[in-house]
């Protein structure tokens, strides 16, 4: 079991297939952000970052921007549904600045988008259990090698975190090997 002080192996193929999941599960709560006008670009400009970076793109200081940016509108957004769909675009272009380092809090990095966005839709669903068990489904069966193969070099998720770190946890069950 890898401790907090331990470097772990990341490379950067695991690093582009980590953040391409990572959009492509924010993507999916985007709608509920967008609902509502005016629509702000940055949690779907921090997507399109991400997937930028997956397809082979630099990471750049606009894709860190992009996720500060997403992040920002998060706290601007007009329900707590909204708010975390654009935490979970936040959370897909920060994706791409996983740090290799055993440290629990990287599980939040790399399963922070699948965990929001299931947030999002349970909110906007009005607290439908259904609804989240359906994401956190997509989300399991989406998932590349890359997410397990890395989680499995990581503690186990952190405590903590309200519902989302409950998310966290359970996806983190399934999916490390």
């Amino acid at each position: 079991m890898p401790t907090e002080s331990n470097a772990i192996e990341l490379s950067e193929h695991e690093l582009r297939e980590i953040t391409g999941y990572a959009a492509a599960c924010a993507r999916r709560a985007l709608p509920i952000f967008e609902q509502d006008p005016p629509v702000d670009p940055r949690p779907r400009e921090a997507i399109d970052a991400a997937d930028e970076f997956a397809a082979g793109g630099r990471r750049t200081t606009a894709l860190r921007q992009s996720a500060w940016a997403a992040y920002k509108a998060a706290g601007e957004a007009g329900s707590p549904a909204a708010a975390d769909a654009a935490r979970a675009a936040s959370h897909a272009a920060a994706a791409a600045f996983l740090h290799p380092k055993a440290s629990a809090h990287q599980v939040k990095h790399i399963l922070g988008a699948a965990a929001h966005a299931a947030r999002a839709e349970e909110r906007e669903s009005g607290e439908d259990v259904r609804v989240t068990g359906g994401t956190l489904e997509w989300a399991r069966d989406h998932a590349p090698a890359a997410v397990g193969a890395v989680l499995g070099r990581l503690p186990a998720a952190p405590s903590g975190g309200g519902r989302v770190g409950e998310h966290i946890r359970d996806l983190d069950a399934v999916l490390r090997t």
